[in-house]
C-alpha cells in the first residue's frame, strides 16, 4: 500500500500509535467507583503630490474613472503575475478547469453525499463533505482488568475483538457491530431528506448496547457512552437545558449554520439513563478525548464519581454528552436541521427519525442493501458461494463504503534543500484542497494513498458508479501544473495527528502505480459494452472528456520523469542509492517497498512493473480517446505507445531470463550483500552495535533473479500471447510449491530467492519478501481467468490453476474473517493466518470480487 510504500507507512504507524495514546487518551486508568476507588493519576505607504489643474466636474470624473482603471490593469497585469512567478511549480495546480466543477457533481447528488460517516478514524464519527463542518461522533468507557478505557480513535492497543461496518451503502445507511470485552455495541446510521429539512437533510444514530454479564451476578454495572457535536468553524453552541431529563425533552443542544440553517440534536429512549454533559471552546477537536477524559478525572478526584461535570466553557463550539445507563440499553440521537420554519414538522421529523419508525426504516435499508449486494455481485449465480463467504464478502463492500472519508488540508512537500524557493524549511505546502476517497485501513491508514485507491475503486464502481467517479475526480484535481499528485495526502488535523511530523512530506519526484486508470479503463469498456444506462454513460463520458487533458499529463509526468535510458524502459526514481543501513534499498514509490530491486540503484535500473504499468496507462489512454473520438494527435500516440510497449520481443530483451524462465528487473547488482552488526562510537560510556550493510562483491548491470509478483507483471498485463512456451513457464513458477504456490494464494516472493523473508534492517521485517497480498494475486487471477478463455495449448492448464487458486483465496480469506472478525492487510505464505495490520478493508476487499468472477479490463 501507501503512497509512501506500505512498509514505511506501517513503521511510522507504528511511533504514531504511541504518540496518539497520549493524544487520544485511550488508557483512562480509573478504577469502577466503588469502595476504595481511586484513579491515577502595514507596509508603508509612498505618497506622491500631484498638481490640481482648473477642470470642470465631467472631467474630473473622467479622469478618475480612467485613473481607478489604469490601477486596475497594473495591478492585474504587474503585480498578479509577479505573485505566481514566484509560486513554485510543485506548489502550483494544474491550469484546467476541475473535475468537480462537473454539474454531475454539483445539485441533488452533491447533497445527497452531503452527511456521512466521513470520519473513518473514530469508531463512529459524520462530517459533512465541507472543509469547517459540523461533526459529531461517538466514545464510551471500555472496561478491562476492572479498569475504565476511553475507546474514540480506532486503535489496536484497544483490543476491540471485532468491528467494522457488516453492511453501509455509501450513502445514508450503515450498521457496524463493536465488541469490547464483554460489552457489545451495535451502531447504525441513517440519512433522510424531507420537506423543511436543511440542506443535505437529516440523520439519526442508533447505538444498541448489550453486555454479556448484565444478567448475570453484576447488575449494578453500567454503560457510560459520549456522543458529541462540534462546530470546526467555532460557532457556539446551544445546550438544550441546564438540566438534561430526556424524558421532559429530548433537545440535547442546537445551532446555526450557513449551511444547514438552525438545527437541533436530539436524544430519544425508552431506557432509564442519566445525561451529564461538558462544553469546550476549542480550535481543534483531534484531541477531545483528552479533554474528556480530564473532566473525569477531575470528578473523580473531587466527587469520586465518573461523570461529565455539567458545565461548559463560553461560547462552546464542542458539546460532550455522557449517557450513563444500566445494560443493555439502546439510545436514538437525531440531528435535524432547517429547524426554523415549523416547529410541529420538527417534532414529526424527529419522531421519524428514532423508535419504531427508525426501526423499520433500518431494516428496510439493510433489505435493500442486501439485494444490491446479490445483484451487482452475481452472487445467486455463483453456486460455489457459501452462506459464510457471502457475510464475508458483504463486510468487504461494506467496510469499503463505510470506510469513504472526507479531509481538507494542505500537502506538505519536501523540496531539495538546495533550491531558490527561499525557505527556511525543508518543505512548502500545496494549496489548500479536499479529498473525498476511501482509506485502506482505518486504525493504521485513515488516509487518501494514491496506487491503493486505483483497486478500490474496481469494488465501488460496481456498487455505485456516481460515488466511484466523485472520488476520482477528487483525485485527480490535487493534480499540480506538471502532472504530479501527492502519494499520500495528510490533509486537516486530525490526519496529522496520527502520524510523525518527519514522514509526512510528500516528494514530487516519486510517482505510485498510476493504478486509478486500471477503474478507469473498466468504466470505458463498460459504456463501449452497454453495461450501463444511457444517463450514466453519458456522465462517464462527460467525466472523461473534462478529465483528459488531466490523464494526459499524469501520463506525460510518468513517461518523462520515470523513463529509463533505453526507449520503451522505465525505472521508479526515489530509490536511496547511498543508504548503509538496508540489506536491499527499498523502492517505496513502487508501492512493493522492499520487494529486492537491484542492489546499487542507478538511473540504469529497468523495473519490469513500471513498464507494465505504463502498458495499462497508454493503453487505457487509447481506449478514452476512441471513446471521445480523438484518435487524431495524441490519441493515435497512445495507441503507438501501447502498441511498443506489447512489443513481445522487446519486452523478452529487456527482462526475459531464460535460465530461470521469468521476467526480471535489470540493473547494477550483487547477490554479496549481507547486514552485519558493527560496533559503533562510544555513547555515554558504553559502546552501541547497528547493522550495517555489507558489500562483499562488485556490483554489475545484470537481470536481478530474484521470482516473485514483479515477475509476473507481464502475465498479468496478457502480454504473453496465448500461445508461447513462455507463458508455459508462467504457469509453471505459478503451481510450483517450491516457488510461489501455496494453500492460500501466491506468495510474494520465491522461497528460492536469496531475499526470503530476510529482513532489510533491523527493525524492517519482511514485507513484501513471501506474505501473500491480495491486489497483486487478485490481477493474476484476472490474467489466468483471460487465458482460460484463449484459444492456445495452455488454456486448460491455466484454468485449472485458476480454479485452485481462486478457491484457496476465498477459503482462507473467509476463515481468517470468521475466526478474527476481520480482514487482514496479508497473509502468512505458511499457515495463512493474518498479518500486518487487521482492519484492512482496502485492496482486501477485492476478495468480493474474486468471489463474484469481476475483473474487467485490468
Amino acid at each position: 500500500m501507501s503512497g509512501s510504500g506500505r512498509k514505511n507507512a506501517r513503521t511510522r504507524t507504528r511511533s504514531s500509535a504511541d504518540a496518539s495514546k497520549d493524544d487520544d487518551g485511550d488508557d483512562l486508568s480509573l478504577r469502577q467507583p466503588k469502595p476504595g476507588f481511586r484513579p491515577r493519576r502595514d507596509r508603508g505607504r509612498n505618497q506622491s503630490s500631484l498638481r490640481i489643474f482648473n477642470v470642470d466636474l465631467k472631467v474630473m470624473l473622467g479622469l478618475s474613472v480612467l485613473a481607478f482603471f489604469v490601477i486596475l490593469f497594473v495591478i492585474y497585469n504587474l503585480i498578479k503575475p509577479a505573485e505566481e512567478v514566484q509560486r513554485p511549480r510543485v506548489v502550483t495546480p494544474f491550469p484546467a478547469p476541475k473535475i468537480m466543477d462537473l454539474p454531475q457533481f454539483q445539485g441533488e447528488h452533491k447533497e445527497s453525499l452531503y452527511w456521512g460517516t466521513y470520519r473513518p478514524h473514530v469508531y463512529l464519527g459524520i462530517r459533512a463533505r465541507t472543509p469547517r463542518s459540523l461533526v459529531a461522533g461517538l466514545m464510551w468507557l471500555g472496561v478491562k482488568d476492572g479498569r475504565y478505557f476511553m475507546r474514540h480513535v480506532c486503535q489496536d492497543s484497544d483490543e476491540l475483538s471485532k468491528y467494522g461496518w457488516t453492511h453501509h451503502n455509501g450513502r445514508d445507511f450503515g450498521r457496524q457491530l463493536l465488541i469490547d470485552q464483554d460489552m457489545t455495541l451495535e451502531t447504525s446510521f441513517f440519512k433522510s431528506k424531507e420537506a423543511g429539512s436543511g440542506y443535505g437533510g437529516d440523520w439519526a444514530v442508533r447505538v444498541d448496547v448489550q453486555n454479556e454479564k448484565s444478567g448475570d451476578g453484576e447488575p449494578w454495572r453500567s454503560g457510560h457512552l459520549f456522543f458529541y457535536v462540534a462546530d470546526e468553524d467555532g460557532h457556539s453552541l446551544s445546550l438544550g437545558g441546564d438540566s438534561l431529563d430526556i424524558h421532559e425533552s429530548s433537545l440535547l443542544a442546537s445551532g446555526s449554520r450557513m449551511d444547514v440553517g438552525r438545527w437541533q440534536l436530539h436524544l430519544k429512549s425508552l431506557d432509564d439513563m442519566e445525561v451529564h454533559y461538558s462544553g469546550f471552546r476549542t480550535p481543534h477537536i483531534h484531541n477531545l478525548s483528552d479533554l474528556v477524559q480530564e473532566s473525569l478525572v477531575e470528578q473523580a478526584r473531587k466527587y469520586n464519581r465518573l461523570q461529565l461535570p455539567d458545565r461548559s466553557d463560553n461560547s462552546a463550539n464542542i458539546l460532550v454528552f455522557q449517557i450513563s445507563a444500566k445494560f443493555p440499553f439502546k439510545i436514538d440521537i437525531a440531528f435535524v436541521s432547517g429547524t426554523g420554519l415549523d416547529s410541529s414538522r420538527v417534532e414529526e421529523r424527529i419522531s421519524s427519525l428514532t423508535g419504531t419508525s427508525l426501526t423499520s426504516k433500518l431494516k428496510e435499508k439493510q433489505r435493500e442493501f442486501d439485494a444490491k449486494f446479490e445483484k451487482n455481485f452475481n452472487m445467486s449465480s455463483k453456486l460455489q458461494i457459501d452462506s459464510e463467504s457471502a457475510v464475508a464478502g458483504k463486510a468487504a463492500i461494506g467496510n469499503m463504503l463505510g470506510g469513504i472519508g472526507y479531509f481538507y488540508g494542505q500537502s506538505k512537500i519536501a523540496i531539495p534543500r538546495d533550491s531558490n524557493l527561499g525557505s527556511h524549511e525543508n518543505y512548502i505546502y500545496y494549496w489548500p484542497a479536499e479529498l473525498y476517497t476511501a482509506v485502506p485501513s482505518r486504525p493504521f491508514f485513515p488516509r487518501g494513498f494514491l496506487w491503493d485507491e486505483g483497486f478500490h475503486q474496481l469494488l465501488i464502481w460496481r456498487w455505485d458508479i456516481h460515488i466511484s467517479l466523485d472520488i476520482i475526480g477528487h483525485w485527480l484535481d490535487l493534480m499540480n501544473i506538471d502532472g504530479w499528485i501527492p502519494r499520500e495526502q495528510i490533509l486537516g488535523a486530525e490526519a496529522l495527528s496520527k502520524i510523525p511530523e518527519e514522514f509526512v512530506p510528500q516528494h514530487p519526484t516519486d510517482g505510485n502505480p498510476p493504478t486509478l486508470f486500471m477503474a478507469l479503463h473498466d468504466l470505458v469498456d463498460g459504456v463501449k459494452k452497454n453495461k450501463f444506462t444511457s444517463t450514466e454513460s453519458i456522465e462517464i463520458s462527460s467525466f472523461l472528456e473534462q478529465a483528459f487533458v488531466r490523464l494526459e499529463a499524469w501520463f506525460q509526468w510518468f513517461n518523462t520523469t520515470q523513463s529509463g535510458k533505453e526507449t520503451g524502459s522505465y525505472y521508479w526514481h526515489g530509490r536511496d542509492s547511498k543508504t548503509t543501513r538496508e540489506l536491499n534499498p527499498k523502492t517505496l514509490s513502487s508501492g512493493l517497498d522492499d520487494y529486492p530491486r537491484a542492489s546499487h540503484p542507478t538511473a540504469d535500473e529497468r523495473h519490469v512493473d513500471l513498464r507494465c504499468w505504463m502498458l495499462l496507462a497508454a493503453d487505457c489512454m487509447h481506449s478514452v480517446a476512441q471513446l471521445l473520438k480523438k484518435e487524431n494527435g495524441s490519441g493515435k500516440e497512445y495507441g503507438t505507445t501501447a502498441k511498443m510497449l506489447t512489443d513481445f520481443e522487446v519486452l523478452n530483451q529487456m527482462h526475459y531470463d531464460e535460465a530461470y524462465g521469468a521476467y526480471f528487473d535489470f540493473g547494477y547488482h550483487t547477490e554479496k550483500v549481507r547486514l552485519s552488526w558493527k560496533e559503533m562510537k562510544v555513547e555515554h560510556g558504553y559502546p552501541t552495535r547497528e547493522l550495517v550493510r555489507e558489500v562483499l562483491g562488485n556490483p554489475e548491470l545484470r537481470l536481478v533473479p530474484h521470482i516473485g509478483y514483479v515477475s509476473l507483471f507481464p502475465l498479468m498485463r496478457r502480454i504473453i500471447p496465448s500461445e508461447s512456451w513462455i507463458l508455459q513457464k508462467q504457469l509453471d513458477l505459478i503451481s510450483n510449491r517450491s516457488i510461489l504456490w501455496t494453500d492460500f494464494g501466491l506468495r510474494s516472493l520465491s522461497k528460492t530467492s536469496s531475499l526470503y523473508m530476510k529482513r532489510n534492517t533491523e527493525h524492517d521485517a519482511p514485507y513484501w519478501r513471501g506474505p501473500i497480498w491480495m491486489n497483486m494475486n487478485y490481477m493474476i487471477l484476472s490474467a489466468l481467468h483471460h487465458y482460460s478463455k484463449e484459444d492456445g495449448p495452455y488454456r486448460e492448464r491455466a484454468k485449472t490453476i485458476y480454479d485452485d487458486l481462486r478457491t484457496n483465496l476465498i477459503r482462507n480469506v473467509v476463515r481468517n474473517y470468521n475466526r478474527t472478525g476481520f480482514l487482514w492487510e496479508q497473509y502468512d505464505q505458511k499457515n495463512g493466518k493474518g498479518k500486518g495490520q487487521r482492519v484492512f478493508t482496502g485492496w482486501t476487499s477485492l476478495v468480493l470480487l474474486i468471489m463474484a468472477e469481476a475483473y474487467g479490463e485490468i
